[in-house]
Formats: C-alpha cells, structure tokens, sequence
C-alpha cells in the first residue's frame, strides 16, 4: 500500500494542501486564500485565526479529494511572522508578517550588536527576521502573554506542542548557527524571556499528532516554506541553488554540513535536519515579486497577472525605464528597510508596456544581485537555477532571469515545489523512505541566456546604480 502525506503550504496569501504519494505524485489539491492587510507605517499583518482556520479546510478539502488514506501529516510555514497568544493559546493581536518594517524601532536601538548577532546567528539585523517583530510586540501586548513565530502557534493549535523546527529557528535572529540551539545572549540582546521561546525540533521525525483533519494523524515534516522548497527542488548537494517566486522571490544556495557566513550581504541558515544528518544554506530575498505584479493590475497596467507577458512583449527595446520594486524596502544585499519603489528613466513616451517590462526586469535584476553574492561567497559560480513558484508561468521573466545571470534557468514542473518538499520530510520522518530525495520530480525546461556576457552586465549596473540611489538617499535625509 502507498505511503501518502498530507503536506500543508501555509503561505503569505494562500494555504495549500495536497495529497502526495510515495512516489510524489500529487492525488489531491485544495487552496484557501488568506489576506494580508497593509496598517500603514510599514506595518502588514494577518489573522492568525484565519491562518488556522485556512490549514483546517486546505487539508480537509484535500483529504476529501483523496482515493486514498493518509498516512502523515508535513506542515510548511511561511517564516519571520509573529504572534502574541495567551497560555491556553487564543491569539491576543494580529499576526506581524514577515513583510512588516516597523520593527525597524527595534533594530535601530541595537545596531551596535549587529555584527554580535551575524556572528551568533549568520543573519544581519533587520526587522525581516522574528526576533525584533517579537520584542516589539512584546513592548505592545502586556504581561502574561507569549511572544512566538507563528509556525509554534500553530503547531501548539495543531499538536498541543509548541515547537519550532530549526530551519524556521534559524530565522529568527536568536538560534546559534554552529550549534543549532536557541543563543541565550542573542535572547538577552532581544530583551526576550528565554523561557518562553518554542522547543526546537528536526524537521522530520516524530513531532506531534493532530486530529485537526479527522482521524489522528502524525505530524512528521516542518519545516519553513523557502527550505521546504529547497528540499523539493532536489537542491541537496552544496553549489546548487533555487528560486522560488512568490509573493516575494526568495534564493536560497545549499552549502553543506559546516555552517558559514556570508561576507557578501547574504543570510545563512539552516537548511534541513534529521537525526544526525543536516545541512546549512546562503538566502537572500527579494520582498515584492508577486506583490509588485499585485501592484500592477492595482495601477490598471494590466488586468490580470496572466496578461505579464502580453503586456511586455509591446515594451519598446530601447526603452530607458528602470525599476527598483523596493515596495517593502530592500533585503540583501542592500539591507535598507525604509527603502520604497523606484521608477526612473521616464519619458513622455512612457506607456504602461515599459513600466511592466521594468517590473519584470527589476525583480530579475535582484535576484541576479543575490546570485552574484552567493558566487563571491562560493568562490565558484553556480551552474544553474532551479526556479518554482507562481510568476515561473511568465516567460518573459524566466528568459530575463537567464539572460541576466548568463547561465540557464531550470523550471521545477510542479508549482508545488515547497509542499513536496515537506512532503518527503514528512516521509523521512515517518521512516517511509530511508532517503530525502526519495519521490522528488526531476526537472522540466530550461531557460538558456540569449544575450552576450556584456549586454548583462550592463544592464545589470544600470539596476545596481538605481538601487544605490535609493539606499544613498534614505542614507542622506535628515530626522
């Protein structure tokens, strides 16, 4: 009898979930959209009860959608979100999104343990990360409530354990890099109470069992979403990398079994961990992919994200429109979080072709930044780029990805990359397979570059000198 797994996607705009066999084909679907809600000042927030409400339907409509019974249960999250719950574990305010800035009070105030915390933990002090988000709600919520990352809230409302796997710990700010434990002086530096921190767990193996779905079930595979997806790209060996384009675009290089960090910008994390086995990975992120696509049809540039394409193909090629879609500031290797979106080089000849095609470009553009880091932290280039996610369907994008970073562009053939990675975590754990790349898909097509090594580079500069007008002049203002 086949081994199946009910692997969940809780994302920033939607929960996924899906049947998968042992082999990893996909028996069932089911999708729930959730809603960010922007608050002003930089703030975006989501209800944690519609969080959990979404992963109970998500899986029960797939389970219902299923010939076949489940077996186990793998749950992504979506990674530096926060969360305030009482001891019983009722929400007492609005989940903080890994997109909210204002923590930005947060880091400003501890800047002189910046390069402390890099070398504690391989991430740069930025309110991306978990840990200024959970003092700053800290400061907010009052006594005799806990501050967590979402993921151990909605483990605690799933299980009744409140546990964090460590790939999603990793991006907090308070777990030591070389040991892969909680750092009692990056706790201490946060002002935070250790105490209350989530126990840290493998990301496969027996860690919990919930009946959120029907029948009890073992929950076996964590993991946050971005390592989730890297498992499921089948990116395991150090050197090989992955994109994944959601509502942000998020690169992530596997570099092994010895943790290092990153002199070019970049975050390190931990990519995976089982037993005795675990591996490390170099990030960076690109906060508004889709989001910027949303803004897009906003602004009436197109109608639906389907109409990319259509839209920048009528783009004029020498068209001088450059954009820098910092609309929730710049993550690596900028680090600038006031930064906002930036459009330059218009004319009255303008029209709402090039702005999409600059788009388009811009978010490219980053990810090449990224890419060029994660070489300089290598020492060695990469060969390829696996690439999954939503916006992969726009193929003008992927052909400016290869164009741009002059190696080819390997589109996963599932837009379920992050659940089947979860998913063979899940089997991992579960013992139902003695290997992780076990049931993974192979690649589908491929993207290669069709223009020179210098017409790149230059139009790579060209981006990189408008991102640095951007950090330059927030680096300039006065109080």
């Amino acid at each position: 009898m086949s081994f199946n797994v009910l692997a969940i996607d809780q994302g920033t705009s939607s929960t996924k979930a899906l049947v998968v066999s042992e082999n990893g084909d996909v028996l069932s679907e089911a999708e729930v959209a959730v809603r960010p809600t922007p608050v002003g000042n930089g703030g975006v927030e989501q209800d944690p009860d519609e969080l959990l409400s979404s992963i109970i339907e998500a899986g029960r409509a797939a389970l219902a959608g299923a010939a076949s019974p489940v077996h186990a249960v793998g749950v992504a999250n979506q990674g530096e979100t926060a969360v305030a719950w009482r001891s019983h574990g009722e929400a007492v305010h609005r989940a903080i999104s890994w997109q909210d800035r204002r923590a930005s009070v947060v880091t400003d105030r501890l800047r002189d343990s910046a390069a402390r915390l890099h070398s504690i933990t391989g991430l740069p002090l930025d309110p991306y990360f978990t840990a200024p988000k959970l003092a700053w709600l800290a400061e907010r919520v009052g006594t005799d409530v806990r501050v967590t990352g979402i993921d151990a809230w909605l483990n605690l409302r799933l299980t009744g354990r409140c546990v964090t796997d460590v790939s999603t710990a990793s991006r907090s700010l308070l777990l030591d890099l070389d040991t892969r434990r909680w750092s009692d002086e990056a706790v201490e530096i946060f002002g935070l109470d250790g105490a209350c921190l989530p126990e840290v767990v493998d990301c496969a193996g027996e860690l919990g069992e919930t009946s959120a779905f029907g029948p009890a079930l073992p929950v076996t595979g964590l993991a946050v979403d971005q390592q989730a997806a890297l498992v499921g790209e089948r990116c395991l060996d150090a050197g090989e990398a992955k994109c994944t384009y959601g509502t942000g675009a998020f690169l992530l290089v596997t570099t092994g079994a010895a943790p290092r960090r990153s002199n070019n910008g970049l975050s390190a994390s931990v990519a995976w961990q089982y037993g005795d086995e675990h591996a490390y990975c170099l990030d960076g992120q690109v906060y508004t992919a889709g989001s910027a696509v949303d803004w897009l049809r906003t602004m009436g540039l197109i109608e639906h994200a389907a109409d990319l394409d259509a839209a920048a193909s009528q783009a004029r090629g020498d068209s001088s429109v450059v954009c820098v879609p910092s609309f929730v500031g710049l993550g690596a290797p900028y680090w600038q979080p006031q930064a906002r979106a930036h459009l330059e080089g218009l004319g009255l000849d303008t029209g709402s072709a090039e702005i999409v095609r600059a788009v388009l470009e811009g978010i490219a553009a980053q990810v090449a930044v990224l890419v060029r880091a994660a070489q300089a932290d290598l020492g060695e280039p990469l060969v390829s780029l696996r690439v999954d996610g939503g916006l992969t369907r726009s193929s003008v994008l992927m052909q400016t990805q290869a164009d741009l970073l002059q190696i080819p562009v390997e589109l996963y053939p599932s837009p379920h990359a992050t659940a089947l990675g979860v998913a063979a975590l899940a089997r991992l754990g579960a013992g139902a397979a003695t290997t992780l790349d076990q049931g993974l898909a192979a690649l589908g097509r491929r993207y290669e570059p069709s223009i020179s090594s210098d017409d790149a580079a230059r139009r790579l500069e060209r981006f990189d000198r408008a991102a640095r007008r951007v950090v330059d002049a927030l680096s300039t203002e006065g109080p």
